[in-house]
């Protein structure tokens, strides 16, 4: 007896005029691939990039594809997640059948992959507890979005760390410039920023100018094998519950 087909995962990024962005999440979306191979995996965006999402699913549709998991490219649940995609969504070829994935945050294996990129910029392991690091995330008007944040920066505190504290680069504060010198004023010896965003862009060149007292900044999050592992997780979740709840 064939198993059924897998359905293909439809990645949807927000989209930027910034060219960088683009091409950092084709990357993540190229790592995807290499980690499931066989899994048909395509790239849509909201806005400024093509293909559009409504153009991928149409496109889906007209191949005879029937199965799909979207996957928003977010790391908080705040508006895309609740109103823009969906309102896409269901605009989307009757004959689709389309399951939401969960945003990608929180997740352990972000925190890892936040601290692979400090210790990429420059850290070691021997320095956090001297060493106080700034959670800067793009912001949001969405107060559960941003007690997510605030909350990541607590459980991030106890792996050792000095102090977080948790930025944002629009929509709340602190900004990330007041958060480093927040650290300073604590009296962690070396205070370094690491960026909670997935891809470069307007947010992320605000959250580095905002970095330049501090001693470290790291990269952004892009294609790290740790974010394609929560991609494809998110995936498992939504196309077969059970499969999330034996880790296959």
């Amino acid at each position: 007896m064939s198993r059924p087909e897998r359905p293909v995962l439809v990645v949807i990024a927000h989209g930027s005029r910034d060219p960088r962005h683009a091409a950092t999440v084709h990357a993540l979306v190229r790592r995807v691939r290499a980690q499931r191979p066989g899994l048909r995996v395509e790239t849509a965006f909201l806005d400024f990039n093509i293909p559009s999402v409504q153009g991928v699913l149409n496109s889906l549709a007209a191949e005879g594809i029937r199965d799909v998991v979207a996957l928003p490219l977010l790391l908080t649940r705040a508006f895309h997640a609740k109103s823009d995609i969906p309102a896409v969504l269901r605009q989307a070829p009757s004959r689709l059948r389309i399951r939401q994935a969960e945003v990608l945050g929180p997740s352990p294996l972000l925190t890892a992959a936040l601290e692979r990129r400090l210790y990429e910029a420059g850290l070691t392991p021997a320095d956090k507890s001297r060493t106080g690091v700034v959670l800067a995330s793009a912001g949001s008007t969405d107060p559960e979005a941003i007690a997510v944040i605030a909350e990541i920066a607590r459980e991030w505190r106890h792996t050792g760390w000095c102090a977080v504290r948790p930025a944002f680069a629009s929509a709340a504060l602190p900004r990330t410039e007041d958060a480093v010198r927040e650290l300073r004023a604590l009296g962690c010896e070396r205070v370094a920023v690491a960026p909670y965003v997935l891809a470069p862009g307007f947010l992320p060149d605000r959250i580095a100018r905002g970095a330049a007292g501090a001693d470290v900044l790291a990269d952004v999050l892009g294609p790290a094998p740790e974010v394609a592992r929560v991609l494809l997780e998110r995936y498992d979740e939504a196309r077969m519950p059970s499969l999330a709840a034996v880790g296959a």
